[in-house]
C-alpha cells in the first residue's frame, strides 16, 4: 500500500490555513496550491512561489492573511507568498526551535515535538510570549502534515485502507470535537506521492521494440530502420489538471506543471510509489515516433533483441526513455539506466 510522503521526507512541502482558505506548498515544484475545501476540491487554484518564498523548512499561514515561511532558526513572514508583499524577518526565540511542525490557529502558534507527544503553544515566535507545553492526545501523535485555521486544527492522517484523510478538532490535547474528512482526488494529484494513490505505483520496464534474425548459414550486415517513442504523454497527463486553474506564471517558470508533478513522483522511494529515479535529462516534451536507423552484423543463427526503456504509472507508460539496449537474449535486461534521485 503506497502512501502520502511525510513532511519528514519531504523537504519544502507543508500545509497552512486561514480563514476560509487551505494551502499546500510544493517548494519544490515552485508553486503552491489554494483551496476553500480540501473535502469537496472547491476552488482550487496554483500559484508559483516567490524566490524569497522558496526552500522553507516550515509554512504556516496566521489569521490575518500571513504567512510564515522558517528556514533554520528564523521565520520570514509576508503577506503573499506569489510576491513576497511585506515581507519582514525575525529570528524565532529558542524556546520556539527544533519543532517537527508548525502552524497557527484560535490566534497562536503551536509548535508540534512528535518525539517528545508534546505541543507548545506562543502568541509570538519571536518573544515566546504567553509560552506553554502541553502533551499531545495520543490520537493526534502521528500526523504527516499539521495545518490550522481561525478555529480549528487539523492533521494528515497515515494512508489506511480508507484511504488519505485529514483530522480536524479544537484541541490537541483532549482530542476534543473531532472529524475525519477525505481529500478530494483533485487535491490528492497535488500531495507528494498522491499521484500514486490515484493512478498506481509507477514503474522502470524494459519493451521489446523489434527482433531482429538471421535464419541464413552465412553472415549478414543488416541495416533496419527502428521505429520508437520518445517522450511523454502531456495531453493525456494534462487531465490531473481539470479541475484546477493554474496561473500563467506556473507555466512560465515551472514548465508544464502536471510533467513537474510525474517526474517528482518517479524520483519518490518505492514506499510511496516512486521508482527513486532522476529523470531530468530524458525529453519531456509531447511523446512522438520517431525512427533510427542501425545497422549490424549477424552471425549465422544469431538473433538480436532492440530494447527500449519506458516508464510509467500503473499500468499505463507514461514516459519512452531515451535509452535503447541491443542483447541476444530474449529476457529484458535488468539494469535500470536512469541514475538514482537524490
Amino acid at each position: 500500500m503506497v502512501g502520502i510522503v511525510p513532511k519528514k521526507d519531504a523537504p519544502g512541502v507543508d500545509f497552512c490555513g486561514v480563514d476560509k482558505y487551505y494551502y499546500i506548498v510544493r517548494s519544490g515544484l515552485g508553486c503552491y496550491m489554494r483551496s476553500t475545501n480540501f473535502n469537496r476540491g472547491e476552488d482550487i487554484n496554483i500559484y508559483s512561489l516567490h524566490p524569497s518564498c522558496k526552500d522553507g523548512d516550515h509554512y504556516l499561514a496566521h489569521k490575518d492573511d500571513l504567512f510564515y515561511i522558517i528556514k533554520g532558526n528564523c521565520y520570514r513572514r509576508v503577506t503573499n507568498m506569489n510576491t513576497d508583499e511585506g515581507s519582514v524577518v525575525y529570528s524565532l526565540h529558542t524556546n520556539c526551535q527544533g519543532g517537527d511542525h508548525y502552524l497557527s490557529a484560535f490566534g497562536s502558534f503551536y509548535i508540534i515535538y512528535q518525539a517528545r507527544g508534546a505541543y507548545r503553544k506562543t502568541t509570538n515566535m519571536n518573544t515566546d510570549e504567553d509560552g506553554v507545553e502541553y502533551k499531545l492526545h495520543p490520537n493526534c501523535k502521528n500526523g504527516l502534515y499539521y495545518f490550522g485555521v481561525k478555529d480549528y486544527y487539523y492533521f494528515v492522517k497515515p494512508h489506511d485502507e480508507w484511504g488519505v484523510q485529514y483530522f480536524r478538532c479544537t484541541n490537541f490535547n483532549t482530542n476534543e470535537d473531532a472529524d475525519t474528512y477525505s481529500f478530494h482526488p483533485s487535491v490528492v494529484n497535488f500531495l507528494p506521492g498522491g499521484l500514486a494513490m490515484n493512478l498506481g505505483p509507477s514503474f522502470g520496464v524494459w519493451e521489446c521494440l523489434k527482433t531482429i534474425s538471421n535464419d541464413s548459414q552465412t553472415s549478414v550486415t543488416w541495416t533496419k530502420k527502428i521505429t520508437k517513442k520518445i517522450g511523454f504523454k502531456k495531453v493525456k497527463m494534462s487531465s490531473i489538471e481539470t479541475n484546477w486553474k493554474v496561473s500563467t506564471t506556473v507555466s512560465t517558470e515551472s514548465g508544464d506543471l502536471a510533467s513537474t508533478i510525474v517526474k517528482s513522483q518517479f524520483s519518490f522511494t518505492t514506499e510511496f510509489g516512486g521508482s527513486c529515479v532522476n529523470t531530468d535529462q530524458q525529453e519531456w516534451t509531447e511523446a512522438q515516433e520517431v525512427e533510427e536507423s542501425i545497422t549490424m552484423t549477424l552471425k549465422p543463427g544469431e538473433k538480436i533483441y532492440v530494447w527500449q526503456y519506458q516508464m510509467g504509472m500503473g499500468s499505463e507508460p507514461l514516459l519512452f526513455c531515451k535509452d535503447m539496449k541491443f542483447d541476444d537474449k530474449s529476457d529484458p535486461p535488468t539494469e535500470i539506466p536512469l541514475p538514482p534521485a537524490k
